[in-house]
């Protein structure tokens, strides 16, 4: 880091006017020089979604007055943000890119449906490092203030240290008072899976519709996953990697008769 501010993009995949990323504006705001770029309306459960069969939008906003951040709204998904911002937005390369506070947990298998996370992982492919932070609470009246202080420390850590090349971090916060949060565990994604199902109903029309829904199953009973540090009070910090190619198979398929 230099005497120049950091600049620290800001986006998420709950919309820009939700709580949990007025919070990180927020806090980022005490660290350096902030970029918004955010999704005008809700896309959670984008994944790594990419808009190539419509237009694109991207307006300049100012949701409060007081606050300095320059902000956009943007049409597409949480990865349409990262792209539009690196390479029509800013004049040069952020020093950090922050998603969230997404609202509900990103851990586990829950991080290759999110938005949130997906915004992430596409920043740091453009190499800038990168941290998706996400709350254990679905509500809108959610507290953030618990882990503001956390968002902060996280943050300033990764500018002054960086990241390991390849490597995001997938932050995820119990939904618990400051004073029962125990602290930050470095962990492993656990080993956990949802159990779907579909809601069937019926519109007045007549015609079948479904819902999804599913249960949670973690049979993954390791004390250095996500899901044990949340389940224990403590803030889950997970390094996560965008290379997905499974180099311990490569010996096995190489035997193939191919």
């Amino acid at each position: 880091m230099t005497n120049r501010k950091p600049l620290i993009l800001v986006t998420n995949d709950d919309g820009i006017n939700a709580p949990g990323i007025r919070t990180l504006i927020e806090v980022m705001n005490t660290i350096g020089d902030v970029c918004v770029v955010a999704p005008d309306s809700p896309q959670s459960g984008m994944g790594h979604a990419i808009t190539i069969n419509d237009t694109l939008y991207c307006n300049k906003i100012k949701v409060n007055p007081h606050e300095p951040q320059r902000e956009y709204s943007c049409s597409g998904t949480p990865v349409d943000c990262v792209k539009i911002a690196v390479n029509e937005i800013l004049k040069r390369k952020p020093d950090l890119c922050v998603s969230g506070v997404n609202h509900g947990s990103n851990s586990s298998i829950n991080v290759i449906y999110s938005g949130t996370m997906s915004a992430a992982v596409e920043a740091g492919t453009l190499g800038i490092p990168s941290i998706g932070f996400s709350l254990l609470d679905y509500s809108l009246e959610a507290d953030f203030s618990p882990i503001k202080k956390y968002l902060k420390d996280i943050s300033v850590q990764c500018l002054k240290n960086g990241l390991p090349k390849g490597v995001v971090l997938n932050v995820n916060f119990p939904k618990l008072s400051k004073n029962k949060i125990k602290g930050i565990k470095i962990c492993r994604q656990a080993n956990a899976y949802w159990v779907e199902k579909f809601d069937k109903r019926t519109n007045p029309l007549g015609r079948d519709y479904y819902w999804l829904t599913g249960d949670f199953v973690n049979e993954d009973k390791g004390e250095d996953t996500d899901e044990w540090a949340l389940g224990h009070g403590y803030i889950s910090v997970v390094p996560t990697q965008f290379d997905l190619t499974a180099h311990h198979a490569i010996k096995d398929i190489n035997s193939w008769d191919l």
